[in-house]
Protein backbone atom coordinates (compact mmCIF):
# COMPACT_ATOMS: atom_id res chain seq x y z
CA UNK A 1 0.00 0.00 0.00
CA UNK A 2 1.30 3.68 -0.79
CA UNK A 3 2.31 5.41 2.10
CA UNK A 4 0.13 8.07 3.13
CA UNK A 5 1.50 12.08 2.43
CA UNK A 6 1.73 14.06 5.82
CA UNK A 7 -0.24 17.13 5.68
CA UNK A 8 2.73 19.42 4.61
CA UNK A 9 3.31 17.27 1.80
CA UNK A 10 -0.33 17.60 0.81
CA UNK A 11 -0.68 21.12 1.30
CA UNK A 12 2.98 21.45 -0.58
CA UNK A 13 0.61 19.88 -3.75
CA UNK A 14 -2.26 21.63 -3.64
CA UNK A 15 0.28 25.35 -3.65
CA UNK A 16 1.74 23.83 -6.77
CA UNK A 17 -1.03 23.87 -8.19
CA UNK A 18 -2.96 27.19 -7.09
CA UNK A 19 -1.59 29.95 -9.03
CA UNK A 20 -2.99 33.53 -9.21
CA UNK A 21 -6.04 34.66 -10.65
CA UNK A 22 -5.87 37.90 -12.60
CA UNK A 23 -6.43 40.72 -10.93
CA UNK A 24 -8.95 44.11 -11.29
CA UNK A 25 -9.90 47.76 -9.67
CA UNK A 26 -11.25 47.76 -6.92
CA UNK A 27 -12.90 51.22 -5.07
CA UNK A 28 -11.33 51.34 -1.95
CA UNK A 29 -14.49 51.78 0.04
CA UNK A 30 -15.14 48.06 -1.14
CA UNK A 31 -11.46 46.69 -0.86
CA UNK A 32 -11.49 45.42 2.73
CA UNK A 33 -10.35 41.98 3.21
CA UNK A 34 -9.16 41.86 -0.59
CA UNK A 35 -5.60 40.86 -1.53
CA UNK A 36 -3.39 43.10 -3.26
CA UNK A 37 -2.06 42.42 -6.64
CA UNK A 38 0.60 44.89 -7.23
CA UNK A 39 2.31 46.91 -5.20
CA UNK A 40 -0.20 50.31 -4.28
CA UNK A 41 2.01 52.87 -3.82
CA UNK A 42 1.41 56.92 -2.09
CA UNK A 43 -0.43 59.30 -4.62
CA UNK A 44 1.03 62.06 -2.65
CA UNK A 45 3.63 63.03 0.23
CA UNK A 46 2.15 62.66 3.48
CA UNK A 47 1.71 64.94 5.55
CA UNK A 48 1.47 66.99 1.70
CA UNK A 49 2.91 70.24 3.84
CA UNK A 50 4.92 70.67 7.30
CA UNK A 51 2.51 70.32 9.95
CA UNK A 52 1.76 70.96 13.53
CA UNK A 53 1.67 68.32 15.88
CA UNK A 54 0.77 70.60 18.58
CA UNK A 55 -1.62 73.24 19.29
CA UNK A 56 0.39 76.26 20.16
CA UNK A 57 2.80 78.72 18.74
CA UNK A 58 4.78 78.54 15.37
CA UNK A 59 7.83 80.06 15.63
CA UNK A 60 11.89 80.20 14.76
CA UNK A 61 13.79 78.06 17.32
CA UNK A 62 16.99 81.19 16.86
CA UNK A 63 14.60 83.64 18.66
CA UNK A 64 13.81 81.88 21.79
CA UNK A 65 13.49 82.07 24.80
CA UNK A 66 12.38 85.68 24.22
CA UNK A 67 9.14 87.60 23.80
CA UNK A 68 7.59 87.32 20.06
CA UNK A 69 4.54 89.02 18.84
CA UNK A 70 1.63 87.31 17.58
CA UNK A 71 1.29 88.58 13.75
CA UNK A 72 -1.32 85.92 12.44
CA UNK A 73 -2.88 82.48 12.90
CA UNK A 74 -2.59 78.52 11.15
CA UNK A 75 -5.80 76.90 11.75
CA UNK A 76 -5.92 72.98 10.55
CA UNK A 77 -7.56 73.02 6.60
CA UNK A 78 -6.83 76.15 5.82
CA UNK A 79 -4.00 77.49 3.70
CA UNK A 80 -0.51 78.72 4.91
CA UNK A 81 -0.64 81.86 7.31
CA UNK A 82 2.02 84.21 6.13
CA UNK A 83 5.97 83.90 6.17
CA UNK A 84 7.06 84.32 9.81
CA UNK A 85 9.74 86.88 10.52
CA UNK A 86 12.25 87.48 13.19
CA UNK A 87 11.10 88.15 16.72
CA UNK A 88 7.38 86.99 15.27
CA UNK A 89 4.81 83.79 15.79
CA UNK A 90 2.15 82.93 14.48
CA UNK A 91 -0.57 80.86 16.75
CA UNK A 92 -1.40 76.92 15.22
CA UNK A 93 -3.50 74.34 15.72
CA UNK A 94 -3.01 70.74 15.41
CA UNK A 95 -2.39 69.77 11.84
CA UNK A 96 -2.16 73.51 10.69
CA UNK A 97 0.55 74.10 7.85
CA UNK A 98 3.48 75.52 9.46
CA UNK A 99 4.50 78.71 8.00
CA UNK A 100 7.37 79.64 5.62
CA UNK A 101 10.18 81.12 8.13
CA UNK A 102 9.30 79.18 11.04
CA UNK A 103 11.10 75.88 11.85
CA UNK A 104 9.73 74.96 15.22
CA UNK A 105 6.41 74.80 17.06
CA UNK A 106 6.11 75.51 21.03
CA UNK A 107 3.04 73.57 22.75
CA UNK A 108 1.01 76.13 24.38
CA UNK A 109 1.17 75.19 27.88
CA UNK A 110 5.20 76.72 27.60
CA UNK A 111 4.06 79.91 26.13
CA UNK A 112 2.35 82.96 28.48
CA UNK A 113 0.80 85.14 26.41
CA UNK A 114 -0.37 88.63 27.03
CA UNK A 115 -2.42 90.09 24.20
CA UNK A 116 -0.24 90.18 20.60
CA UNK A 117 2.49 88.70 22.79
CA UNK A 118 3.70 85.69 23.58
CA UNK A 119 6.86 84.96 25.92
CA UNK A 120 8.70 82.22 26.04
CA UNK A 121 11.24 81.05 28.70
CA UNK A 122 12.54 77.98 27.18
CA UNK A 123 14.87 77.65 24.39
CA UNK A 124 13.59 75.05 21.91
CA UNK A 125 15.27 72.71 18.58
CA UNK A 126 14.66 73.46 15.42
CA UNK A 127 12.42 70.83 14.11
CA UNK A 128 10.44 70.39 17.80
CA UNK A 129 6.85 69.53 17.25
CA UNK A 130 7.20 69.58 13.20
CA UNK A 131 5.90 67.07 11.27
CA UNK A 132 7.82 67.19 8.03
CA UNK A 133 6.43 67.15 4.29
CA UNK A 134 6.52 63.45 3.44
CA UNK A 135 7.60 62.28 7.00
CA UNK A 136 5.12 59.42 6.88
CA UNK A 137 5.73 58.18 3.06
CA UNK A 138 6.58 60.01 -0.01
CA UNK A 139 4.74 60.26 -2.77
CA UNK A 140 5.39 57.02 -5.23
CA UNK A 141 6.27 54.90 -2.49
CA UNK A 142 4.82 51.73 -1.73
CA UNK A 143 2.27 52.00 1.06
CA UNK A 144 0.92 48.36 0.88
CA UNK A 145 2.89 45.39 -0.61
CA UNK A 146 1.31 42.77 -2.97
CA UNK A 147 -0.15 39.56 -1.40
CA UNK A 148 -1.13 42.00 1.31
CA UNK A 149 -4.74 41.33 2.46
CA UNK A 150 -6.39 44.55 3.15
CA UNK A 151 -7.43 45.31 7.02
CA UNK A 152 -8.55 48.85 8.63
CA UNK A 153 -4.89 49.46 8.96
CA UNK A 154 -3.92 49.04 5.42
CA UNK A 155 -7.24 51.23 3.99
CA UNK A 156 -6.64 53.82 6.44
CA UNK A 157 -2.74 54.02 4.82
CA UNK A 158 -3.73 53.88 1.39
CA UNK A 159 -6.70 56.96 2.08
CA UNK A 160 -4.33 58.83 3.51
CA UNK A 161 -1.94 58.57 0.79
CA UNK A 162 -4.39 59.61 -1.84
CA UNK A 163 -5.76 56.25 -3.23
CA UNK A 164 -8.94 56.14 -4.48
CA UNK A 165 -8.94 52.48 -6.23
CA UNK A 166 -6.30 49.56 -5.85
CA UNK A 167 -5.55 46.80 -7.93
CA UNK A 168 -6.54 43.27 -5.72
CA UNK A 169 -6.63 40.32 -7.13
CA UNK A 170 -9.91 38.63 -8.61
CA UNK A 171 -12.08 36.33 -5.89
CA UNK A 172 -12.17 32.91 -6.61
CA UNK A 173 -15.24 31.32 -7.83
CA UNK A 174 -15.91 28.08 -5.81
CA UNK A 175 -18.94 25.72 -6.31
CA UNK A 176 -19.68 23.89 -2.70
CA UNK A 177 -21.41 20.19 -3.49
CA UNK A 178 -22.69 17.88 -0.68
CA UNK A 179 -23.37 14.21 -2.19
CA UNK A 180 -25.35 11.65 -0.53
CA UNK A 181 -28.36 9.84 -0.47
CA UNK A 182 -29.00 10.03 3.28
CA UNK A 183 -28.94 13.96 3.30
CA UNK A 184 -32.05 16.11 3.90
CA UNK A 185 -32.71 19.96 4.03
CA UNK A 186 -32.47 21.27 7.55
CA UNK A 187 -36.08 22.45 8.32
CA UNK A 188 -37.28 19.23 6.23
CA UNK A 189 -38.75 16.23 8.14
CA UNK A 190 -36.34 13.17 8.16
CA UNK A 191 -36.65 10.40 6.52
CA UNK A 192 -35.43 6.89 7.96
CA UNK A 193 -32.04 6.44 7.88
CA UNK A 194 -31.87 10.37 6.66
CA UNK A 195 -29.38 13.06 8.24
CA UNK A 196 -29.70 16.85 8.11
CA UNK A 197 -26.73 18.05 5.50
CA UNK A 198 -24.68 20.00 7.48
CA UNK A 199 -21.49 20.30 5.52
CA UNK A 200 -22.47 22.66 2.69
CA UNK A 201 -23.42 25.67 4.98
CA UNK A 202 -20.79 24.97 6.93
CA UNK A 203 -17.77 24.71 4.23
CA UNK A 204 -19.77 27.96 2.42
CA UNK A 205 -19.23 30.07 5.74
CA UNK A 206 -15.65 29.01 6.25
CA UNK A 207 -14.65 29.53 2.65
CA UNK A 208 -16.12 33.24 2.57
CA UNK A 209 -13.80 33.89 5.30
CA UNK A 210 -11.05 33.06 3.08
CA UNK A 211 -12.36 35.11 0.35
CA UNK A 212 -14.13 32.73 -1.92
CA UNK A 213 -17.06 34.11 -3.60
CA UNK A 214 -19.45 30.49 -3.36
CA UNK A 215 -22.25 28.72 -5.34
CA UNK A 216 -23.77 26.19 -2.82
CA UNK A 217 -24.87 23.35 -5.21
CA UNK A 218 -28.33 21.67 -4.46
CA UNK A 219 -27.19 18.27 -2.81
CA UNK A 220 -27.27 15.00 -4.90
CA UNK A 221 -27.78 11.71 -3.71
CA UNK A 222 -25.16 8.48 -5.00
CA UNK A 223 -26.89 8.11 -8.36
CA UNK A 224 -24.30 8.28 -11.45
CA UNK A 225 -26.09 10.31 -13.83
CA UNK A 226 -27.00 13.44 -11.38
CA UNK A 227 -23.74 13.21 -9.57
CA UNK A 228 -21.90 13.47 -13.28
CA UNK A 229 -24.25 16.38 -14.23
CA UNK A 230 -23.49 17.55 -10.53
CA UNK A 231 -19.92 17.33 -11.16
CA UNK A 232 -19.67 19.39 -14.47
CA UNK A 233 -21.72 22.09 -13.58
CA UNK A 234 -19.06 22.55 -10.14
CA UNK A 235 -16.14 22.31 -12.36
CA UNK A 236 -17.01 25.51 -14.13
CA UNK A 237 -16.20 27.50 -10.98
CA UNK A 238 -12.12 28.70 -10.09
CA UNK A 239 -12.53 25.50 -7.04
CA UNK A 240 -15.17 22.77 -6.91
CA UNK A 241 -15.34 21.76 -3.36
CA UNK A 242 -17.27 18.17 -2.75
CA UNK A 243 -17.87 16.49 0.30
CA UNK A 244 -18.98 12.60 0.93
CA UNK A 245 -18.37 10.24 -1.68
CA UNK A 246 -14.25 9.68 -1.27
CA UNK A 247 -13.97 6.92 0.45
CA UNK A 248 -13.48 2.56 -0.64
CA UNK A 249 -17.57 1.63 -0.19
CA UNK A 250 -19.80 0.68 -3.24
CA UNK A 251 -21.69 4.34 -3.20
CA UNK A 252 -18.43 6.34 -2.99
CA UNK A 253 -18.63 7.27 -7.01
CA UNK A 254 -17.19 11.09 -6.56
CA UNK A 255 -13.67 10.26 -7.94
CA UNK A 256 -14.52 7.79 -10.45
CA UNK A 257 -17.13 10.30 -12.35
CA UNK A 258 -14.72 13.05 -11.83
CA UNK A 259 -11.82 11.18 -13.16
CA UNK A 260 -13.98 10.22 -16.13
CA UNK A 261 -14.53 14.22 -16.64
CA UNK A 262 -11.06 15.05 -16.93
CA UNK A 263 -9.99 15.84 -13.52
CA UNK A 264 -6.27 14.31 -12.75
CA UNK A 265 -5.90 13.40 -9.55
CA UNK A 266 -2.81 14.76 -7.65
CA UNK A 267 -2.94 12.85 -4.05
CA UNK A 268 -5.75 10.81 -2.32
CA UNK A 269 -5.62 9.91 1.44
CA UNK A 270 -3.25 11.85 3.82
CA UNK A 271 -2.08 10.99 7.10
CA UNK A 272 -4.23 12.76 9.54
CA UNK A 273 -6.91 12.30 11.67
CA UNK A 274 -9.97 13.44 11.03
CA UNK A 275 -9.96 13.45 7.37
CA UNK A 276 -7.57 10.67 6.02
CA UNK A 277 -9.64 10.25 2.65
CA UNK A 278 -9.29 13.79 1.05
CA UNK A 279 -8.45 13.97 -2.49
CA UNK A 280 -7.36 16.72 -4.51
CA UNK A 281 -7.12 16.73 -8.52
CA UNK A 282 -7.28 20.06 -11.22
CA UNK A 283 -9.10 19.93 -14.02
CA UNK A 284 -6.93 22.59 -16.45
CA UNK A 285 -6.80 25.61 -14.17
CA UNK A 286 -10.04 23.95 -11.70
CA UNK A 287 -8.60 22.82 -8.21
CA UNK A 288 -10.92 20.00 -7.30
CA UNK A 289 -11.18 19.04 -3.29
CA UNK A 290 -12.94 16.23 -2.46
CA UNK A 291 -13.56 16.43 1.49
CA UNK A 292 -14.86 12.91 3.67
CA UNK A 293 -18.22 13.47 4.58
CA UNK A 294 -18.19 13.26 8.08
CA UNK A 295 -18.61 16.90 8.92
CA UNK A 296 -15.59 17.34 11.00
CA UNK A 297 -13.54 15.63 8.57
CA UNK A 298 -14.77 18.11 6.38
CA UNK A 299 -14.13 21.14 8.32
CA UNK A 300 -10.45 19.85 9.01
CA UNK A 301 -9.61 19.08 5.58
CA UNK A 302 -10.89 22.56 4.53
CA UNK A 303 -8.62 24.98 7.14
CA UNK A 304 -5.61 22.61 6.16
CA UNK A 305 -6.08 21.88 2.42
CA UNK A 306 -8.98 24.24 0.74
CA UNK A 307 -8.43 27.39 2.19
CA UNK A 308 -4.82 27.65 1.75
CA UNK A 309 -5.57 27.18 -2.07
CA UNK A 310 -7.87 29.84 -1.88
CA UNK A 311 -5.80 32.28 -0.86
CA UNK A 312 -2.82 31.28 -3.01
CA UNK A 313 -5.25 31.75 -6.19
CA UNK A 314 -5.40 35.73 -4.45
CA UNK A 315 -1.75 35.76 -4.65
CA UNK A 316 -1.47 36.23 -0.72
CA UNK A 317 2.28 35.74 0.59
CA UNK A 318 1.03 33.74 3.61
CA UNK A 319 -1.14 31.02 2.36
CA UNK A 320 -0.41 28.41 4.85
CA UNK A 321 -2.61 27.80 8.14
CA UNK A 322 -1.28 30.44 10.77
CA UNK A 323 -0.37 27.84 14.00
CA UNK A 324 -0.11 29.91 16.95
CA UNK A 325 1.60 28.82 20.06
CA UNK A 326 -0.51 27.36 23.30
CA UNK A 327 -0.46 24.63 26.13
CA UNK A 328 -3.08 22.07 26.81
CA UNK A 329 -5.56 22.08 29.65
CA UNK A 330 -5.64 18.65 29.59
CA UNK A 331 -3.59 15.38 28.26
CA UNK A 332 -4.38 13.88 25.22
CA UNK A 333 -2.97 10.37 23.81
CA UNK A 334 -0.76 10.17 20.47
CA UNK A 335 -1.70 8.39 17.29
CA UNK A 336 1.56 6.71 16.49
CA UNK A 337 0.60 6.40 12.54
CA UNK A 338 -1.51 9.70 11.51
CA UNK A 339 -1.17 13.58 12.79
CA UNK A 340 -4.30 14.28 15.27
CA UNK A 341 -6.69 17.91 14.94
CA UNK A 342 -8.50 17.82 18.06
CA UNK A 343 -10.96 20.59 18.94
CA UNK A 344 -10.56 22.80 21.00
CA UNK A 345 -11.87 25.83 23.34
CA UNK A 346 -8.98 28.57 23.80
CA UNK A 347 -8.64 30.56 26.64
CA UNK A 348 -5.51 32.70 28.03
CA UNK A 349 -3.84 33.04 31.19
CA UNK A 350 -0.83 35.13 32.26
CA UNK A 351 1.32 32.72 30.11
CA UNK A 352 -0.68 32.91 26.84
CA UNK A 353 -3.28 30.66 25.10
CA UNK A 354 -4.25 27.83 26.99
CA UNK A 355 -6.14 24.82 24.94
CA UNK A 356 -9.17 22.54 26.21
CA UNK A 357 -10.09 19.67 24.28
CA UNK A 358 -13.37 19.11 23.63
CA UNK A 359 -15.08 15.77 25.04
CA UNK A 360 -16.38 13.71 21.92
CA UNK A 361 -13.59 13.80 19.11
CA UNK A 362 -15.69 11.26 16.33
CA UNK A 363 -15.66 12.99 13.06
CA UNK A 364 -19.49 13.11 13.14
CA UNK A 365 -19.89 15.01 15.84
CA UNK A 366 -20.03 18.63 14.23
CA UNK A 367 -22.57 19.56 17.25
CA UNK A 368 -20.31 19.20 19.79
CA UNK A 369 -17.62 21.14 17.12
CA UNK A 370 -19.82 24.09 17.48
CA UNK A 371 -18.35 24.57 20.96
CA UNK A 372 -14.82 24.95 19.71
CA UNK A 373 -12.97 28.20 18.82
CA UNK A 374 -9.26 25.76 17.53
CA UNK A 375 -8.00 22.99 16.49
CA UNK A 376 -4.86 21.48 18.26
CA UNK A 377 -2.58 20.22 16.29
CA UNK A 378 -1.47 16.29 18.03
CA UNK A 379 1.90 15.05 16.11
CA UNK A 380 1.71 11.41 15.59
CA UNK A 381 3.60 9.43 17.68
CA UNK A 382 3.69 7.29 20.93
CA UNK A 383 2.58 7.51 24.47
CA UNK A 384 0.49 11.10 25.12
CA UNK A 385 0.88 14.57 24.87
CA UNK A 386 0.84 15.49 28.94
CA UNK A 387 -0.99 18.64 30.51
CA UNK A 388 0.70 21.68 30.31
CA UNK A 389 2.50 20.73 27.30
CA UNK A 390 3.38 23.07 24.40
CA UNK A 391 1.14 22.87 21.31
CA UNK A 392 0.20 24.73 17.98
CA UNK A 393 -3.27 25.70 17.38
CA UNK A 394 -5.37 27.03 14.55
CA UNK A 395 -7.95 29.48 15.12
CA UNK A 396 -11.27 28.63 13.32
CA UNK A 397 -12.86 30.73 10.91
CA UNK A 398 -9.37 32.56 10.25
CA UNK A 399 -9.41 34.90 7.05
Amino acid sequence: MTELLTFEEAQARVLAHARPLGAEPVPLERAAGRVVAEPARAVVDLPPFPSSAMDGFAVRAADVPGTLAVVGEAAAGLPSARALGAGEAIAISTGGVVPAGADSVVPVEYVVRHDNVVQIGDSIEAGTHVRPRGGDVAAGDVVVEAGVRLGAAQLGGLAAAGVAEIRCARLPRVAVLSTGTELARPGEPLGDGQVYEANAVMLAAALAAAGALTEVLPAVADEESALRAAVERGLEADVLVSSGGVSVGPHDLVRRIEAELGVEEVFWRVAIKPGKPVAFGVRGATLVFGLPGNPVSSLVGCELFVKPALRALQGRTDPLPRFEAGTLAAPLHRNDARDDFVRARSRLDQNGAVLEPLSGQESHMIARTAAADAVVHVPRGEGELAAGAAVRWLRLGAA
